[in-house]
């Protein structure tokens, strides 16, 4: 069973529920911000919105939620979580992923389809990908630009944790594609072990060819992968 988290201010969990369930056909469920055993399940979706109005800072708040312990020591066991947009937010500011999310370069709300490019296979969430392929993906956030010391930065990419970047439709990685003004044009990162996966753009909307696009498919259809299913 997939577990979606939901959080006051929460709005991508429906998207997310609906991906899950719909389109890739995995088990999931929504999970309480109040809940505190998770024995059941298998993996777990931190969705896009607004968690606690993205009062402070955007997941902030959401960080101490009593489902964020469970969920640490779950992730501290192996288990799969995927943060997406807001989900990616508050696994920073939880420290189950490095780096922070802040304004947009813009100073705007980014609301588009943009590209990334996978670099990294060897995490939980993009085994279904090919190293350098090109997904199409629509964004919606305000905080996206992904910030850390230079560093930590080099250690990222020393260890294979830069997961994706923003790149133009043919690859190739430019300051034009990098629309919030991430460091190193990061668009998703991993931790150490690979098992958890922050990801600014948005699979689980782009999972059906009727609202735009299907690339989303090869990142949420991974869930398939955790509860032992056949694709």
């Amino acid at each position: 069973m997939i577990g979606v988290i939901t959080f006051p201010g929460s709005n991508g969990d429906h998207d997310a529920l609906h991906s899950l369930i719909d389109d890739i056909g995995a088990p999931a469920e929504y999970v309480d911000y109040r809940q505190t055993d998770l024995a059941r399940y298998d993996a777990f979706v931190l969705p896009g919105g607004f968690s606690y109005g993205d009062a402070l800072r955007c997941g902030a708040i959401a960080r101490f939620a009593p489902v964020m312990a469970p969920l640490a020591e779950f992730a501290e066991r192996g288990g799969p979580i995927l943060g997406i947009c807001n989900g990616f937010q508050v696994l920073t500011e939880a420290h189950l992923l490095p780096g922070a999310l802040l304004r947009n370069e813009t100073l705007k709300f980014h609301c588009f389809w943009t590209h990334i490019k996978i670099e990294q296979l060897d995490n939980a969430w993009t085994a279904g990908c090919k190293a350098g392929e090109i997904l199409r993906l629509p964004v919606a956030h305000g905080e996206g630009a992904f910030f850390a010391d230079d560093d930590t930065l080099d250690q990222l990419e020393a260890n294979g944790q830069i997961v994706a970047r923003y790149c133009e439709p043919d690859g190739t990685i430019t300051p034009g594609a990098n629309a919030n003004g991430s460091a190193r044009s990061i668009a998703a990162v991993s931790n150490r072990q690979g098992n958890v996966l922050g990801l600014m753009p948005h699979p689980e909307r782009a999972t059906n060819e009727l609202v735009g696009g299907a690339d989303g498919v090869k990142i949420m259809s991974s869930a398939l992968n955790f509860l032992n299913v056949a694709v």
